[in-house]
Order: C-alpha cells, then sequence, then structure tokens
C-alpha cells in the first residue's frame, strides 16, 4: 500500500515539471522568455509599504518576490508575494492589466518571481494590499515549492536546500538577518574602543593557538603539506608584537572533529587581543559587549533560551575554577598536592582519566562533570590550571594556576580568555611540553611554532586576549537549538555515490523522466565475520533480555570523548531512556535522529563519562580489510516504539 503511494506521488510530481517545462516552452516560442529579463526596478519594499500605508495610500509603487499563494476568481484575483521583508497582497484584476496579460497571470504557479506595480489601497476587510497595473513574470519556477517544511523528519532536507527553508520559514529568515546585525554590532563596539579589524593566514603550515585536531591539505604550487587554522592566536600576538595594539578578526576557523547541537568542523571564531591589560581587562569588555550586542540587537538585555531567562544586564559572577568544583562536586583541590591524591579522589566520584592526565587535568575533568552544566547565568570561570592552558601567564602568587578565565552561559563555554604569556623562555617549555603530548598521542596537542617564537624573543607587551564562539552567541541570542540553525550552509554527509550518480543522471535525462534508481551493489569478498558460539545458551537464559524496538529522539557527541555517542530514546513508555554507544567511528549524530533502531532495555545502568547508559543498542560487527566494521541496527519506521521482539 506504501508501496503504491510513493508510485503515486511520483508521477503526479513527473505531471508536475512537465506542465511547468511546457508553460515555459510556451512563454518562450510567443517571445516572452522571463530568463531573459535582466533587472526590475523596484521601489519598496512589503514592510516598507505597510508601516508608510497613510503616506502612501493611492500612489503607484513597484514591489517583486515570490508568489506564495494565488486566488483566481473569474475576472479578479488576489495573490500574496513574498519579499526580504515578509508578504504583501495584491489585487490583480482583468481590466486593469489587459486580457492578455490576465491570461498570463492565470498561467503563473506557485513559486514564479514576479514584479507587481499598482497603487497601494487597502480592501473592505483592512488588509492593506497593491492593486496591480502591470505583473511581469521574472523568473519561472521549474519546481513547485514542498506543502509542509517543518519538523523533526524534514530537518536534514533543511540544512541541505537552506534556499528553500528560507523561503518557507519566516522565523529562519529572520534567524539570519539577526545573526548579520549581531556581527556588525560586534564590531561597530570594538571600532568604537580603539580596535583595528585585520585578516589573517587561513592555510597554514603549523595550526596552533588551541586543543584540537586540524584538517590538512596539500599545496600543489609549493609542493608542501598545509593545514586549516583551528584558531586566529598565534598571527594576531604577531601583530601585537608590531605594535599594533588592539587587533581582532572574525573569520572562519576549522577543527577536525565531531559534529553535534553545537559543534560544526568550521565555524565563526572572534579573537581580539589588547596591549597593556590582562584577563580582568578581558573579563570587562565582555560583559561591555554582550550588554551591548544584546540591547542594540534585540532591546533588551534580559534574553530567553529555551525557556530559560539570563540577565545580560547584571553583574557577571567571578569564580575560580577550585572554588567550582568546591561548590558543585564537594572536592577541594587546594587540600590535594599530589597526582596520586588526585587520581584517588577522582576514582572516588567516578571521573575517568587517562593515565598522561596530571593533577590540573582531573582538575578540569571534576569542573566538566560537575560544574559546567550549573553555569546557567553569565559567569567567570577563572584560574584554570597549567596543564590545560599552553599559552597563558601563570598566576604569580600561584605558579600552578594562571591568569585564564572561561565565559560560560546556559552550561556552555561562551569565551576563553588569557592574560597573554610573553615570556619566550616559558612558552618554549609550554610547547616542548605539547610535544610530549603529541608523542603519547593527543591529536589535540601543539607543536613549536619557530616564527611564532622568534616573535616573542623580539618582544610582545603585557597583552589580555580572548576568542569568542560567534556561532554559539547568535545561537543563545535568537533561541536556537542547534548549531546548525545559526549556519547558512551546515557540514552534511554526503548522501553517498549511489544517490548522486541518480541525481547526475537524473539532471542528465528528459524532463519528464522519473528519477531512476540505482542499485548498490556491495562486496562481500573481504568480509570475515566472526565464528559462531559454539557453547549453547539455554532458552530461558536467552530469553531474560528484553529486546526492545527504540526511536532516537536525540543524539550528540559525549564531550571529551572520540567514541562515544549519547542517544536520547523512546522505548515507548512515558520516560526517555539513556544509552551511550561507542559508534562515532562510524556515525555522526545528526544521521540517527528519528531511526527506529533495537536495544536489551533490561540490562543495569552503566556509568560513562558520568553518564548512565541504560541499556544497549544492537549493532552488527565484522571485519573488514583488517579494520572493524560496524552497523547500527536498525529497522523499518513503520515499527512502533516498545514493541518487542520474540
Amino acid at each position: 500500500m506504501a508501496e503504491q503511494q510513493k508510485k503515486a506521488q511520483e508521477q503526479d510530481l513527473n505531471q508536475l515539471l512537465k506542465v511547468r517545462r511546457e508553460k515555459l516552452a510556451e512563454l518562450q516560442e510567443n517571445g516572452k522568455d522571463p530568463f531573459q529579463i535582466t533587472k526590475y526596478d523596484v521601489t519598496h519594499h512589503s514592510m516598507e509599504v505597510k508601516d508608510a500605508f497613510e503616506e502612501l495610500e493611492g500612489k503607484s509603487v513597484s514591489l517583486a518576490g515570490r508568489m506564495m499563494s494565488k486566488r483566481v476568481m473569474g475576472k479578479a484575483s488576489f495573490c500574496s508575494i513574498q519579499d526580504l521583508q515578509g508578504s504583501i497582497q495584491s489585487y490583480v484584476a482583468r481590466d486593469n492589466i489587459g486580457e492578455d496579460h490576465y491570461k498570463d497571470f492565470k498561467k503563473m504557479d506557485i513559486g514564479d518571481i514576479v514584479g507587481i506595480k499598482g497603487e497601494v489601497f487597502k480592501t473592505k476587510t483592512g488588509e492593506i494590499s497593491i492593486h496591480a497595473t502591470e505583473v511581469t513574470l521574472l523568473s519561472k519556477s521549474l519546481k513547485p515549492l514542498p506543502e509542509k517544511f517543518h519538523g523533526l523528519t524534514n530537518t536534514d532536507l533543511r540544512y541541505r536546500q537552506r534556499y528553500v527553508d528560507l523561503i518557507m520559514n519566516a522565523d529562519v529568515k529572520d534567524t539570519f538577518i539577526k545573526r548579520s546585525k549581531i556581527i556588525a554590532s560586534i564590531r561597530n563596539y570594538l571600532n568604537g574602543q580603539g580596535f583595528l579589524e585585520v585578516e589573517t593566514p587561513m592555510l597554514v603550515a603549523n595550526a596552533g593557538g588551541a586543543a584540537a585536531r586540524p584538517f590538512e591539505t596539500h599545496f600543489n604550487a609549493l609542493d608542501e603539506d598545509f593545514k586549516l587554522r583551528i584558531s586566529l592566536e598565534l598571527y594576531l600576538k604577531r601583530l601585537i608584537v608590531g605594535g599594533m595594539e588592539r587587533v581582532y578578526e572574525i573569520g572562519r576557523v576549522f577543527r577536525n572533529e565531531g559534529l553535534d547541537t553545537r559543534h560544526n568542523p568550521e565555524f565563526t571564531l572572534m579573537e581580539l587581543y589588547q596591549a597593556y591589560t590582562d584577563y580582568h581587562g578581558m573579563m570587562d569588555l565582555t560583559e561591555n559587549l554582550y550588554r551591548h550586542v544584546a540591547q542594540e540587537v534585540l532591546g533588551t538585555t534580559k534574553i530567553v533560551y529555551n525557556g530559560i531567562e539570563m540577565d545580560l544586564g547584571k553583574p557577571f559572577e567571578r569564580i575560580t575554577m577550585v572554588d567550582a568544583v568546591k561548590k558543585y562536586a564537594g572536592v577541594d583541590f587546594n587540600e590535594i598536592h599530589t597526582l596520586e591524591e588526585a587520581r584517588a579522589v577522582a576514582k572516588e566520584h567516578h571521573v575517568e582519566f587517562e593515565e598522561r592526565h596530571k593533577k590540573g587535568d582531573i582538575l578540569s575533568l571534576f569542573f566538566e562533570e560537575f560544574a559546567e552544566e550549573h553555569l546557567i547565568q553569565p559567569t567567570f570561570v577563572m584560574d584554570h590550571p597549567i596543564e590545560i592552558s599552553p599559552l597563558t601567564k601563570k598566576k604569580p602568587e600561584n605558579p600552578e594556576y594562571t591568569e585564564r578565565f572561561e565565559f560560560f552561559m546556559n552550561g556552555w563555554e561562551m569565551a576563553n580568555a588569557y592574560s597573554e604569556l610573553n615570556d619566550p623562555i616559558d612558552q618554549r617549555e609550554r610547547f616542548k611540553a605539547q610535544e610530549e603530548l603529541l608523542a603519547q598521542g593527543d591529536e589535540e596537542a601543539n607543536t613549536t611554532d619557530e616564527d611564532f617564537m622568534n616573535a616573542l624573543e623580539i618582544g610582545m607587551a603585557p597583552t589580555g586576549g580572548i576568542g569568542f564562539g560567534i556561532d554559539r552567541m547568535v545561537m543563545l541570542l535568537t533561541d536556537s537549538a542547534a548549531i546548525r540553525d545559526v549556519l547558512l550552509f551546515p557540514t552534511m554527509k554526503s548522501q553517498g555515490a549511489a544517490k548522486n550518480e541518480a541525481n547526475n543522471a537524473t539532471q542528465k535525462a528528459a524532463p519528464v523522466a522519473a528519477t531512476p534508481v540505482v542499485e548498490e551493489k556491495i562486496d562481500f569478498s573481504n568480509v570475515k565475520i566472526e565464528p559462531l558460539f559454539e557453547e549453547m545458551v539455554d532458552f530461558e537464559t536467552f530469553s531474560k533480555s528484553d529486546f526492545r524496538a527504540v526511536k532516537v529522539l536525540e543524539c550528540e557527541a559525549v564531550p571529551k570523548s572520540k567514541k562515544l555517542l549519547k542517544f536520547v530514546l523512546d522505548d515507548g513508555t512515558e520516560e526517555k531512556r539513556v544509552i551511550l554507544s561507542g559508534i562515532h567511528e562510524y556515525y555522526e549524530p545528526e544521521e540517527l535522529v528519528g531511526k527506529t533502531c533495537i536495544a536489551i532495555t533490561n540490562l543495569p545502568p552503566r556509568t560513562m563519562m558520568g553518564i548512565d547508559s541504560c541499556g544497549m543498542l544492537i549493532s552488527a560487527v565484522h571485519e573488514e580489510d583488517g579494520r572493524e566494521g560496524l552497523n547500527l541496527l536498525m529497522v523499518d519506521d513503520r515499527i512502533p516504539a516498545g514493541a518487542k521482539l520474540y
């Protein structure tokens, strides 16, 4: 039944495409090809007409936009035109535009781009409209717009086809208009504070300034390997050495890491550096900048994110990392003096650490585990341990800690700031320690940047520096749930070679041809399967495992874990079930949302990275060319959540 319905929908779509192309061909034969029009004189936008109605009533205006609705009623019709600012209604009468032009209008389709010239008036129902004297087809839409473009099942399509998302969802367009205004407001504020906006290289020989794995590429002309930058820091500091004193850059940076609701491999970072100040100066600048941007763009310093109000008008809280861990975990690291003591208290509190981790690393793990989620209101967390701050000045009175802060809101890190390290001897030792970590397998560790070291040896003034995540700032100020909602074109996983081949074939085929189905041929010749168990399990034991169908409501990468994905599942009960699975190497979280999987639901909770995992998702594992392959077991979406497997 479902297959028949699908075929019927495909036939309907093909017929619609055929009709639209026939309409275009007819226009072209009659010398009315819309694609030959090169410009149109637009005097007003929809909102301008509505806002200035008293002044414009009875006057002629011309607007252009996409036709979003049309009602043909004999000799007169109504249509709605959507432009940058919104929508406006137009009254189109045969007697006003002429019989031939009215016939052309009646053949226009929803989605066509048109220009409308006419007088501003108000209908009997009080709606401000345009009484058309001319209607010009400016571009023919050859594909119909979707009837509905909302909901979980369409998020993937919305991100891939942002142009359709912007047409269909006014709130999406508003978010990106606000994003543009937020970035402009940041620039205005910093320029007013005497900062210079600069640009630094994206292709670098040494990607430093942050703990992140870079993307690598090859430059053919020089026959050299380059990396895409992971931060803006080291070049901006070179400019401080050069005497520029106050500099900032807003630019894309690239990190070869996972995708989730707060991370995209390319994102917008703003870094600034100011000579002759320290991290306290950066705190003052951050408070003032956030207040300025919120007031200018939103008209208030009180913002609401996911139903929670945050007040940017009040002084931001300032707390040390040690005090935050003491407050939220009940552990005082002032009383912990050795690595052995730190490891013991970590085991006691089920905080997982690695062999290479030192005392300061374990303090940071405690902070992430127990404190971060509580930092909802604007908070500066200060004085990080030296082990996790390779570019920061030590605190003179306590060299185990540094003059660094991270700015938190909504439990998220929003900014990272230092009293910058300007001692070249100390800096070289820090780089050396980072290279040792790199040798131990830490792919996010830095290597020594000799040119940057040369700059430091020439001499850098005492400097305060900070990096702001612009995308997260936009998320908070626009109440957007995921980073992809504030990136016009987020990174998406390829839809597959077979699908691309089918798309290419469709584009080359006749206009009305149905999309060919390309069947993927799978080669199992190199696949090795684990031998079957010879030991028998009695039926009663096996039957105690409760296998259930579960729907994936949410899926995201577990912070600080390269393998784990956190699933929030509908298991057919009123409670949401959380299961962690080490399959990030094989799947990105967004591609699993909405899928129906199989899980064992009656296992005791198992704590992983401080999160209780309540059950096990079932995967199929094999070996191929010496590497493990894995496929999460997914079933037909028609199977309801909670359905038991027998």
